[in-house]
């Protein structure tokens, strides 16, 4: 008999409420610096009621600590994929590019979330990194500068330089498209600008807001125009041009905004699978169940990874998250794509294991 796969496991452990495995999913912050400021940005924005002290913003995860983490890592024998990012840029850490070989020899697959700005293009394309996903947010310089406060079509042009750079290195290139009110009358040239760049997909996400960016929210008449007039557009160009997008996706956010700005995501008709499959590890060595930051579930300085994974608190918020008993933010789920491919997949091994 063949030994069940990791999937399998991972379903296993889902539908007994434990673990059989650990993490396949690993999203590493490497700065909280960043050189935008997006205007709905959680951390950097300008409308923030809260500014980031300005020693957070210098935090970055050292090259000595990273390697540690590695090793950590793959102890585990779990691990496939691994996200580098950052609640700023990762492209400004002084080692991204050694960070990026030592996690490509470890055979996992790589994604880099980026707005590709401080990126160098030569290391980029010799970088082996499998997929990006690049903040676009706006395919004009005018909106695209409305979105950046501070920058201008300089930046807007160097980010296109190097996605054409990165497709050509043979990197699968996302873009991810947060919509607000300055981004949300694109929406259908979007699809024409994934295609002008070859995108792998467009990625359209509803702009989660909270500690004062809630001011740059999408407008009830532009909810309105783009369920009505522009999601249906922008589908039909996305057939026609053959560009792979998420507005089914989008077009669920668009709905649970509808009856609350500020809920972007319908968690309680999909439920949550985060803890059976992701890790989060910021820059200071916390462990997050998930792109929550409220959400905190350990620290390294008090042991490893595996430790933490199958310890108390962990299993406690799988538990009480698993019950629909969900925390602060987690209407404005940043998972909530795979999320829904999990609870799929988990819909499917009921049926399969109770027929």
């Amino acid at each position: 008999m063949n030994s069940p796969t990791l999937r399998q496991r991972i379903l296993a452990g889902i539908a007994s409420g434990r673990p059989q495995v650990g993490p396949s999913n690993v999203h590493i912050d490497v700065s909280n610096g960043c050189n935008a400021a997006c205007v709905s940005c959680w951390d950097h924005s300008p409308l923030r009621t809260r500014p980031r002290p300005a020693a957070w913003k210098r935090k970055r995860l050292s090259w000595s600590r990273f390697r540690e983490l590695v090793v950590d890592l793959t102890t585990l024998d779990s691990v496939r994929a691994v996200v580098l990012s950052g609640m700023g840029e990762p492209l400004t850490h002084p080692d991204i590019y050694r960070m990026v070989a030592l996690i490509k020899a470890q055979g996992w697959h790589l994604t880099v979330l980026s707005n590709l700005v401080a990126a160098d293009p030569d290391r980029l394309a010799d970088s082996g990194i499998d997929s990006l996903l690049v903040g676009v947010h706006g395919v004009s310089p005018q909106t695209y500068c409305a979105f950046h406060p501070g920058w201008t079509e300089q930046q807007f042009f160097t980010m296109c330089r190097n996605m054409r750079v990165a497709r050509r290195a043979g990197m699968r290139v996302r873009h991810v498209q947060v919509i607000n009110r300055d981004t949300a009358p694109e929406l259908v040239a979007m699809v024409r600008f994934g295609k002008l760049f070859d995108a792998d997909r467009v990625n359209y996400k509803l702009a989660s807001l909270a500690e004062g960016t809630q001011a740059c929210a999408i407008t009830d008449a532009q909810r309105d125009q783009m369920l009505e007039r522009d999601l249906p557009a922008a589908r039909a160009l996305a057939q026609t041009l053959g560009v792979e997008t998420n507005l089914d996706l989008f077009d669920a956010q668009l709905r649970a905004a509808s009856e609350n700005v500020l809920r972007t995501t319908p968690m309680a008709e999909v439920g949550c699978y985060m803890g059976h499959v992701y890790i989060r590890i910021t820059v200071d060595g916390a462990l997050l169940y998930c792109c929550n930051t409220a959400i905190e579930v350990g620290h390294l300085a008090d042991g490893p990874l595996g430790q933490h994974w199958w310890g108390a608190t962990w299993q406690a918020t799988r538990d009480r998250i698993a019950a629909g008993h969900f925390f602060p933010g987690c209407e404005r789920c940043g998972k909530f794509e795979q999320n829904r491919k999990w609870a799929a997949r988990v819909a499917a091994h009921r049926a399969r294991t109770t027929s």
